[in-house]
């Protein structure tokens, strides 16, 4: 395996890789191509980030979060669909990152939530088609952190030039990474297949209406940051609904150890610690291998950014409660919906 090969592994590979190695020579060199991975991501991702908010306004960071997650994302992942209209489909993702959140975000939480069911289950449908991809990680995501971070004013209309950019630069990744595959299904044909008997279709009606019914429920309980419900709910919303239990189970410890070491180390590093706990978080996301380690270290910059606004104690909370209101929501709604579905369509099919 060369250095750049060895550089695409994700954590799970490159710690399994130097596990597999026995001597100590062999082990220090593939540590030390997995550290200088990290170091590259985070480099690389930080500056991404920085220049798009030093381009398009410190308000619309955010964008630049969630145009590098479609980079890195749809550089290898794809829609299984053809490539033209696989394009179609990254257009109209766009399209609906820039106005679902925007509308969502002017009305009430009844209203809100219909928009918002709406606008993600479009998603959901086009994006997620191929359950082994994950691809809603990555879409919806992008949605709900649009959604908790709202501008309005010259701010939107800066951000609907920071989109359009971004949407060309995934389109240009996404050719590029896909142009010589080959499919002969297309976007016809995922409403051809659109069946209640169908696992993959029960899941995204569920999943759709999982995180837009449970940040309803935050807002109409006055809880700020509610796109973190939706997106804990998100998270164990699984295909499968086997895995929801085990992605509970890491998350919500997960957020709590988080929100505990968060505190710890403002504690002990005095408020300067703000400014880098986002880089510590990064680092740590990209150390950790389990999903609940990720999930401890993917609280550190939440908090901080929810800290200039709330107070780092609210914040801590509001992390805390809303992963464990989302979490056991999304797993008891994902169960709920199936067992309502069974009695009217029974024997879904395997896929």
């Amino acid at each position: 395996m060369t250095f750049y090969q060895e550089l695409q592994l994700n954590q799970e590979g490159s710690k399994a890789l130097i596990r597999s190695v026995s001597g100590r020579r062999e082990k220090l060199h593939h540590t030390a191509i997995y550290m200088c991975k990290i170091a590259i991501t985070m480099m690389f991702c930080m500056c991404f980030v920085m220049a798009y908010g030093q381009i398009f306004g410190q308000e619309n960071s955010i964008v630049g979060v969630v145009i590098l997650l479609f980079l890195m994302v749809f550089k290898n992942a794809d829609f299984g669909i053809d490539r033209k209209d696989s394009q179609l489909v990254l257009a109209l993702v766009f399209g609906i990152l820039l106005i679902g959140p925007k509308l969502a975000n002017l009305t009430g939480p009844i209203v809100g939530m219909l928009i918002n069911t709406a606008a993600i289950f479009v998603l959901v449908f086009l994006s997620c088609h191929n359950l082994l991809m994950s691809n809603h990680s990555t879409v919806v995501l992008g949605y709900l952190l649009l959604y908790g971070y709202d501008v309005s004013g010259t701010a939107f209309t800066v951000r609907i030039g920071a989109l359009a950019v971004g949407a060309a630069l995934t389109m240009i990744v996404f050719y590029r990474g896909h142009k010589n595959r080959v499919y002969k299904r297309t976007i016809r044909d995922l409403f051809r297949e659109i069946d209640l008997k169908s696992s993959r279709t029960r899941w995204q009606i569920a999943l759709t209406l999982g995180i837009a019914s449970v940040m309803a429920a935050a807002e109409i309980l006055h809880l700020p940051r509610s796109m973190w419900a939706g997106i804990a709910a998100m998270s164990v919303m699984l295909p499968f609904e086997n895995d929801s239990k085990k992605r509970s189970d890491a998350r919500i410890p997960g957020n709590i150890i988080g929100g505990i070491l968060f505190l710890l180390l403002y504690l002990w590093l005095s408020p300067s610690f703000l400014a880098y706990a986002g880089i510590i978080g990064g680092i740590g996301v990209g150390l950790s291998a389990s999903y609940r380690w990720q999930s401890v270290f993917n609280t550190f910059g939440a908090i901080a950014v929810a800290a200039g606004l709330f107070g780092l104690p609210v914040a801590i909370f509001l992390r805390i409660a809303h992963n464990i209101f989302g979490s056991l929501y999304g797993r008891i709604f994902y169960r709920f919906f199936n067992r309502t579905i069974d009695r009217f369509c029974p024997c879904p099919t395997v896929e």
